[in-house]
């Protein structure tokens, strides 16, 4: 069974795990886009799952996306 994640939890996995900083005050679910400050000050959105599993921790400045093959 997944975990059930609070918003609270989800700032500080932020916190520990990159230089972003989450601006989203509340959670509903994990199809949800949370928005995200990057440590070069531009904003981002991203769901939960990307940042966490995928290690989308950064911008599309800082982080480009990944060309398709």
């Amino acid at each position: 069974m997944n975990k059930r994640w609070t918003i609270g939890e989800i700032k500080k996995f932020v916190e520990n795990n990159s230089e972003s900083k989450l601006l989203t005050t509340e959670y509903h679910g994990f199809s949800q886009k949370l928005l995200l400050q990057c440590a070069c000050g531009n904003q981002f959105e991203k769901t939960f799952k990307k940042f966490k599993d995928n290690n989308q921790r950064k911008c599309e400045v800082c982080q480009p996306p990944k060309t398709s093959r």
